[in-house]
């Protein structure tokens, strides 16, 4: 790949681009999410951080402070990266592999209160490891130059 259409600018120009900032977008809506009463379950029992936080996102995903900032800051990541082609697919592909560890840290953690800080449970546990495989897919296959899309490809000679 030539240097020019791994670090292209021109803000959320290309598919790779626009799928970070839209998964971006996402992880900040979710963030937000985590604090409002109504769409987080039992959310005057949010707590900063650990398993004793009693809040549920949608009833379903367990949250607390920690856990929608990482959400908010995997958002904020998201939408910086969709100012560059190369940073768009690393923050795909990175964001997928941190999502992966903290699918085995889940793992781990869930039924174990003295080590889940984030916190998680068995549902966080299947959607991280979803957005895991999701987010390095989407960056490894959402359109890569070919050849001939290259500014810098020739056309052979006859």
């Amino acid at each position: 790949m030539s240097a020019n259409t791994e670090t292209a600018s021109g803000y959320a120009k290309s598919a790779i681009q626009k799928t970070a900032l839209i998964v971006g977008i996402v992880f900040l809506l979710v963030g937000i999410a985590g604090f409002i009463p109504g769409l987080t379950h039992s959310a005057e029992h949010l707590h900063s951080v650990g398993a004793d936080s009693e809040a549920h996102l949608l009833g379903v995903f367990q949250v607390s402070v920690l856990h929608n900032l990482v959400h908010l800051v995997f958002g904020v990541a998201g939408l910086a990266a969709g100012a560059r082609i190369r940073n768009s697919r690393l923050y795909l592909i990175i964001g997928g592999v941190v999502y992966l560890v903290v699918w085995i840290y889940g793992l781990i953690a869930v039924n174990n209160d003295q080590i889940n800080f984030l916190p998680v449970n068995d549902a966080d546990n299947w959607l991280h490891l979803g957005l895991a495989v999701g987010m390095i897919l989407l960056g490894i296959f959402v359109s890569r130059p070919t050849r001939v899309d290259r500014p810098d490809a020739r056309s052979p000679r006859a």
